[in-house]
């Protein structure tokens, strides 16, 4: 299947020398609809449109800080991640809203995404009009911990050596932390070794359902290096949230309708994460799929988040009724 092209695109100053990309696919007079990208640092692609129908919504995309095509990319070392936090990115995502004249939308959000996408709309409740999310993750340190360290378990060799790469002095229960260090080495070996290492183990952690295939993207030294420096930076802060804080304040998604797409098999994101913040978000769907993997699966994952999509697509929203 073709993918399509956006039919509007540019680039938004939002500050601290960084301009995003941001493109829009489908219905330019539909239902808006933010989608929000894996990683951090995985950038929006255009197969995020099969999450929904184009003739219905009006889809938004944006390469976050760092990523795809905005700029500056954080592959480059001197690119100062010190203005790329959660709080910046919530920012960065009103901005484009603004800047793209959206009263509401709908947002939706995909492993890392997800835990943007309840960041914001915690933070912009009457600015979401519904919240999808998908492979749930809230990024707290112990979550970090589990896929780092406590997945070794699971898959015991692939972890030695995402520990050895870390360095003899690092502590095998913060590696996040060690390969943030060596992403910021000097010495490009070091980074670009540093960056495969850790792009091995993201291959491995999320491969625990039957069909997984490796992400060709790591192929490409360029998206490595920007995916590890960006997952590390966010991973070794806990998100820069205070821990366990969107399970705490999920009572502020009171009203928004929505859905929650997992899993069974998503080890390296566990189901509890999604089961707990359904008993308080009860205006959501909980939609387990039983043979899927956080990555793998992914058509049935597909199939069931564009069809909560299209059950939203019907309901009315704050700027009135729809038109499907």
């Amino acid at each position: 299947m073709s993918l399509p092209t956006p039919h509007t695109e540019g680039m938004l100053t939002v500050g601290q020398g960084n301009e995003l990309y941001w493109h829009e696919y489908g219905n330019p007079h539909g239902q808006p609809a933010l989608v929000l990208h894996g990683g951090p640092g995985g950038g929006c692609h255009p197969g995020y449109t099969r999450f929904l129908d184009t003739d219905h919504y009006r889809i938004i995309m944006l390469d976050q800080r760092g990523s795809g095509r905005s700029t500056p990319n954080a592959r480059h070392p001197s690119t100062d991640l010190t203005t790329n936090t959660t709080h910046h990115l919530i920012k960065d995502i009103e901005a484009l809203r603004l800047h793209r004249g959206v009263a509401t939308w709908l947002v939706l959000g995909a492993s890392w995404g997800s835990t943007l996408g309840l960041a914001y709309a915690q933070a912009h409740p009457t600015r979401v009009s519904a919240l999808v999310l998908v492979a749930v993750t809230t990024t707290t340190a112990a979550e970090v911990t589990w896929i780092t360290h406590h997945m070794g378990r699971v898959f015991p060799e692939e972890w030695e050596l995402l520990r050895q790469g870390a360095g003899p002095d690092a502590d095998p229960t913060d590696l996040a932390t060690a390969y943030a260090r060596l992403l910021a080495d000097p010495d490009p070996r070091v980074r670009f070794e540093a960056a495969r290492a850790w792009c091995r183990w993201e291959d491995v952690h999320v491969a625990t359902a039957p069909g997984h295939t490796p992400n060709p993207d790591f192929a490409d030294p360029d998206f490595r290096m920007t995916f590890a420096r960006l997952v590390t930076h966010y991973w070794s802060n806990a998100a820069f949230l205070e821990e366990d804080q969107l399970h705490h304040r999920a009572t502020t998604l009171a009203g928004i309708p929505g859905a929650m797409v997992h899993g069974r098999l998503d080890i390296s994101g566990p189901l509890d994460t999604a089961h707990r913040l359904s008993r308080t978000w009860t205006d959501a769907e909980l939609l387990v799929v039983e043979e899927a993997g956080h990555g793998s699966g992914t058509v049935t994952l597909l199939q069931t988040a564009r069809a909560a999509t299209d059950r939203l697509a019907t309901r009315p929203t704050p700027n009135g009724p729809t038109t499907r």
